[in-house]
């Protein structure tokens, strides 16, 4: 029974690391798609604020800006989105360029296209991922040789 928590553990982080690429494949694959086949509004940023994360003890502070946008779609609704970490040079009440594919006009986007910028990102997250999931294949490996070297003697 013991031994179970060698198999289990790794094996549900194994899960997590494998459903979050398929998140991050998603979202690059959404992105590239409103770039690409997206229609284009004009948009005002109702609202700029920041928000700040970690700072306990010796962590450094990771400050997120978020812009609140609203833009009419072409069959004349009004969406209105909240997008992070866009530039800084947007304040509240500049008009930006968006994105959006017309059947989700929620999930548009202030950003420009810059599809080597939205690849690299998603690569170097595979990549830590997939160094996640070889480190939990290789620990369940060798967690099984030693359990089986060991004739069930481990307590």
């Amino acid at each position: 029974m013991f031994e179970l928590l060698f198999y289990a553990v790794p094996a549900v982080m194994l899960a997590g690391f494998v459903y979050a690429a398929y998140l991050l494949v998603r979202r690059a694959r959404r992105i590239s798609r409103t770039w690409t086949h997206g229609l284009t509004a004009e948009a005002r940023c109702l609202r700029m604020y920041t928000t700040t994360s970690g700072g306990g003890g010796d962590t450094s502070v990771r400050t997120t800006l978020h812009h609140v946008y609203e833009f009419t779609t072409r069959d004349g609704r009004t969406v209105r989105f909240e997008e992070e970490d866009g530039p800084a040079t947007v304040l509240e009440g500049d008009f930006v360029t968006v994105r959006y594919l017309p059947e989700l006009p929620q999930r548009a986007t202030a950003r420009p296209p810059a599809r080597g910028r939205l690849a690299a990102g998603t690569g170097v997250g595979l990549v830590l991922l997939g160094v996640a999931c070889t480190f939990c294949v290789g620990f369940m490996a060798v967690a099984h040789m030693m359990f089986t070297e060991s004739g069930g003697m481990m307590p």
